[in-house]
């Protein structure tokens, strides 16, 4: 019996880690974006939350565009995707990113602030 409980609690232990949400921060000489998910990454549809530092104060209203995208290899179109994120208040910018298949998809995140000029911060995720 105590083997049985053993077991169960290790597999529910794996489960909850490899259900574990999404995190990442990518930096520039001068910005942070912090992205997150509730879910981990999946090919298809995901739903990614954008906090954005400049100067390391919260942005405020700016302007915010993303796109994901995967070179061409042999054998392979490039494939891109671009979303305009909605702004949902505290440094914090909601969009959706599609990942059409696994492997290393390059992000680019723009920012249009009201004053100043527009910056890019690049990361790159692996599904």
């Amino acid at each position: 019996m105590k083997l049985l409980v053993a077991i169960l609690a290790l597999g529910l232990t794996f489960t909850l880690v490899s259900g574990a949400a999404f995190e990442k921060e990518a930096k520039s000489r001068s910005a942070l974006v912090k992205l997150s998910s509730a879910k981990p990454l999946v090919v298809g549809n995901n739903t990614i939350i954008l906090q954005v530092f400049k100067n390391k104060k919260l942005s405020d209203n700016d302007v915010v565009t993303t796109k994901a995208f995967m070179p061409a290899m042999p054998g392979m179109p490039y494939m891109e995707n671009k979303n305009a994120a909605k702004y949902l208040g505290d440094g914090k910018y909601e969009t959706t990113m599609n990942f059409s298949m696994s492997g290393t998809w390059q992000i680019h995140i723009f920012v249009s602030p009201k004053e100043g000029k527009k910056y890019r911060v690049k990361t790159s995720v692996n599904l």
